[in-house]
């Protein structure tokens, strides 16, 4: 069977996007570029450990299984993220936090970062990546979010300026201070969590997902620690959910200026960011 009757294979059996996937998964069995299934497709023959590897990852698919989580990366910024069940998959709505933090900080000087409730990793590595200048500390209560952040420390290169630690901001708090805060913490009411789509609520963890009763308690926690945590005149900035602009606006107003609520590119509220007092 060659590569091109392996894609069909696969995209016979998948709905959604059938022929992107059907691609990805067998450039990914493979190891091999888009350029190569492209250049190749016709003529490379393809082995049965190949053909199992892709029926392995249609029939992960068909249950629901997130097609980031059966690939084991995901591009972020521009940037390759690896991701694994037990890590939030990060979304583009994301870059919208990402590039609000770039544009707020001095790109060339040095700024200590921290970015709370990291998960993968992304938002903390994508600054350091963006922001040459900047040591970035990662922290999470997550023994596989701490994991899944170190192997893309590593991956994007970023040693020398980023370290990721455990910690559950909840109940604890890091013990020095920093320019620039940034979170995108668990914001879904708890209520809510089961009306999700399946991909999300059966395989996605419920603990980066779940903001409490009304979805604050993070917004809450990380403004009420901001004089502890982040220097006079520094950055806080978090992603939001679609409904709770406001809200976060209001609970960051007392200790903050310049509070300001920004849409992403769907034009819906993502980022609220304000400057300590």
């Amino acid at each position: 069977m060659v590569i091109n009757s392996l894609v069909r294979f696969a995209e016979d059996a998948l709905t959604e996007n059938a022929r992107y996937e059907a691609e990805q998964m067998v450039m990914s069995a493979l190891e091999i570029s888009h350029t190569e299934l492209v250049l190749h497709g016709r003529n490379r023959e393809t082995t049965d450990v190949d053909f199992q590897a892709v029926g392995e990852m249609v029939e992960r698919r068909k249950k629901g299984e997130p097609l980031q989580y059966i690939l084991g990366e995901c591009e972020f910024m521009s940037l390759d993220f690896y991701v694994e069940s037990g890590v939030l998959i990060p979304r583009s709505d994301t870059e919208t936090l990402v590039e609000t933090v770039i544009n707020a900080a001095a790109k060339d000087k040095k700024a200590e970062i921290l970015d709370i409730c990291t998960g993968s990793g992304c938002i903390g590595i994508s600054l350091a990546r963006f922001l040459p200048y900047a040591e970035v500390d990662l922290i999470d209560i997550s023994d596989k979010a701490i994991e899944v952040a170190s192997k893309n420390i590593i991956r994007n290169d970023v040693s020398d300026r980023v370290k990721v630690i455990k910690k559950d901001i909840l109940n604890e708090y890091p013990d020095k201070q920093y320019d620039v805060v940034v979170s995108n913490p668990p914001y879904i009411e708890t209520d809510v969590i089961d009306t999700l789509q399946a991909t999300v609520k059966d395989f996605e963890p419920r603990l980066a997902l779940d903001g409490g009763e009304d979805g604050l308690i993070f917004y809450r926690r990380i403004v009420s620690l901001a004089d502890k945590i982040i220097r006079k005149n520094g950055v806080l900035a978090f992603e939001i959910g679609y409904n709770q602009g406001e809200a976060v606006k209001k609970l960051m107003e007392e200790k903050f200026t310049d509070v300001r609520v920004i849409q992403d590119l769907s034009g819906n509220n993502r980022v609220v960011i304000g400057i300590l007092k």
